[in-house]
């Protein structure tokens, strides 16, 4: 304590020590004192309003630059995409709308009727396109020519023998082309249509009572029946024992059915089947 009261009585003797640091090479006058840089107050901001923002956005960006030591600056630079030239579209366009003085309504019934014929054409266009490829592809899917020459066939009656039974092929089926007897004739229209399994009258099955058309598969499992054979003189399947008459009618066996009769007509002396 004695210590710290005996300094305080020698403080106005004490001289103080300035610590020197440099001022980036400045002179420093001869009263002492250090040159300070003049203060510089940067110029005011102009406000941006709401008109003046919309203007610059649609014109460019706006860019401001601002220090302590420096001015404030606002620049404006264009945007990327602001140079770009529209097109002109005048080439294809109607001389009668070029002029924007001109009333379009004056030639608008030609420019209407230039539109509907346009339409009409491209629509028959399209049509006739339409048509054409159908037509080629139906006469794709169709059958060709060697498979409808065998959709028929032509027999020549007088080849086939009175009593005798003639196979032929047709759509890979045996038809049997038989010309029966008058004695067969008689004996198949009176048999009792009431007692057959699948009854049916000669005279359905027949167009000319001499001439009988079958087609010469069993009913019963797709066999072929032998002509002539049998217990009613018709046609015997030897698979399973069905016996058939001369007007092709089931009468004994396990067949559930008549042997099918194909659609034929006659011209002259030709049979075609088909």
């Amino acid at each position: 304590m004695n210590v710290i009261a005996r300094s305080a009585n020698i403080s106005p003797y004490l001289k103080a020590t300035v610590t020197v640091v440099s001022n980036g090479g400045r002179t420093v006058a001869a009263t002492g004192k250090v040159q300070r840089p003049p203060i510089v107050v940067p110029a005011p901001v102009t406000p941006i309003l709401s008109d003046t923002m919309q203007r610059n956005i649609i014109s460019g960006v706006v860019r401001v630059n601002s220090s302590i030591s420096a001015s404030t600056q606002i620049q404006q630079s264009r945007m990327a995409h602001s140079d770009i030239q529209v097109p002109d579209f005048a080439h294809y366009r109607r001389d009668e709308v070029k002029d924007p003085y001109a009333k379009s309504r004056e030639s608008a019934a030609s420019r209407k009727s230039f539109s509907y014929v346009l339409a009409a054409g491209t629509g028959l266009a399209a049509a006739y396109s339409t048509k054409t490829i159908v037509y080629d592809l139906v006469a794709t899917l169709s059958a060709g020519a060697d498979v409808l020459a065998l959709s028929k066939i032509e027999v020549n009656l007088d080849d086939v023998p009175e009593g005798k039974n003639v196979a032929f092929k047709w759509r890979g089926k045996p038809v049997f082309v038989r010309h029966r007897t008058a004695a067969e004739i008689k004996k198949e229209a009176a048999v009792d249509v009431a007692s057959l399994r699948d009854p049916q009258h000669d005279s359905d099955r027949t167009q000319k009572p001499e001439w009988l058309i079958l087609i010469g598969v069993c009913t019963h499992l797709g066999c072929i029946p032998v002509a002539n054979a049998g217990d009613f003189g018709g046609y015997y399947c030897p698979c399973h024992g069905s016996h058939y008459d001369a007007s092709g009618r089931i009468r004994k066996g396990p067949a559930p059915l008549n042997l099918q009769v194909p659609q034929y007509s006659f011209q002259g002396n030709i049979l075609v089947v088909g």
